[in-house]
């Protein structure tokens, strides 16, 4: 038995499952974490804190454009079970989005946020699956699998 959500998260985080095609994608995005030290080596989607002067919408174009160096186009949500999306800890969730870089597949840089960034091929999904991936990012993996089947 699942425990009750909470009614409102205190902290809305944002994600994008950058995909390398709108119309017919073939890989999305896959980001190692450099930090903290707990969650070091594993795998997300890359995003970060909304702030409270901007739409969830507004905080992933800008956090893709910090962490990545790349400007995005967002297209659906990959909804999650609550209101706010995933549940990532008590007191944060995340919204996610899928998207393209805005003029065509994005060369992503490696910011200090990163260790690597890497291209999961849709036709691997046991390949994108096994990677060690963040505990809460891992149901969204699944979810993004399943909506990009449909």
């Amino acid at each position: 038995m699942t425990a009750p959500l909470p009614v409102a998260y205190r902290t809305q985080v944002v994600g994008a499952a950058l995909l390398d095609d709108a119309e017919r994608p073939t890989a999305f995005l896959a980001a190692q974490r450099a930090y903290p030290e707990t969650l070091r080596g594993l795998w997300e989607f890359p995003g970060g804190k909304q702030e409270p002067d901007e739409s969830c919408e507004q905080a992933l174009v800008r956090e893709c454009a910090e962490e990545l160096g790349v400007a995005v186009e967002l297209l659906a949500e990959v909804r999650g079970p609550h209101a706010q999306g995933w549940p990532l800890t008590d007191t944060a969730a995340m919204r996610v989005w899928t998207a393209v870089a805005a003029g065509g597949r994005p060369g992503p840089v490696v910011g200090e946020d990163h260790l690597a960034v890497r291209w999961l091929p849709l036709g691997d999904a046991r390949g994108a699956l096994d990677l060690p991936w963040i505990p809460a990012d891992l149901p969204i993996v699944h979810a993004l699998l399943d909506h990009l089947r449909t």
